[in-house]
């Protein structure tokens, strides 16, 4: 299960609406940074349904997510946060063991 807080939802709706187009986004992890994995996110402009693609369908547009990336995926809450000057997604995934120093990258 994949979910996104009230701010987060919002925020991704506010944006596809911004673009003009698209249906949603796409979460995945790719392999990089200290701890070995980091978060990815894209907006989809088109949709078709794909085998080894999940589709946790909101309201107003769909969360993508890979088989692959949904072993380390499953139970993760986005969430947009505002910390100071900064603002951006946040994940909050319960299978996360630990981070790197720069907050970049995770491992489970």
């Amino acid at each position: 299960m994949i979910s996104l807080t009230e701010k987060a939802y919002e925020k991704v709706k506010s944006q596809l609406q911004k673009r003009g187009s698209g249906v949603g986004i796409r979460i995945g992890i790719r392999t990089t940074g200290c701890s070995g994995l980091a978060y990815t996110m894209e907006y989809v402009y088109k949709y078709d349904a794909e085998v080894g693609t999940t589709n946790y369908a909101q309201k107003d547009f769909v969360v993508l997510v890979d088989t692959k990336s949904l072993t380390y995926l499953n139970g993760i809450v986005m969430d947009w946060v505002r910390n100071g000057l900064n603002e951006g997604f946040n994940f909050k995934n319960p299978n996360e063991r630990d981070r790197c120093g720069c907050g970049e990258s995770f491992r489970v």
